[in-house]
């Protein structure tokens, strides 16, 4: 029988399993590579996404405060509408359009 070199316990090597260690290491190196890059993409793109949320909630304020005087407005709008089917509009107007007085009324004019 041959002799043959006993390795201490718990170093069993051969040499097909140490290139097969550095196949592996060289890929798990380019899987971290690789996956740090899209790491890093992702906080870019995050960083991004947040800026334009901000933008988007300004945008989103400003356009309610349009909204509330556009709803003022409004209202104002339908008060003057109201208003127009009154017998005091009718007077208003006829008073300072056509220069319409009420019968029991004087009218003053300064002297030209």
């Amino acid at each position: 029988m041959s002799q043959k070199k006993k390795m201490p316990a718990g170093r069993k090597h051969n040499r097909k399993g140490m290139s097969t260690f550095r196949q592996h290491k060289r890929s798990i190196v380019i899987i971290f590579t690789v996956l740090g890059i899209m790491a890093a993409m992702l906080a870019v793109n995050s960083v991004n996404l947040y800026a334009r949320n901000q933008i988007y909630k300004q945008q989103e304020a400003e356009l309610k405060a349009q909204i509330e005087e556009q709803n003022i407005r409004s209202e104002k709008v339908d008060e003057y509408k109201e208003y127009v089917k009154t017998d005091d509009y009718i007077k208003d107007v006829a008073e300072e359009k056509l220069g319409l007085v009420d019968p029991n009324e004087i009218l003053f004019r300064p002297e030209e």
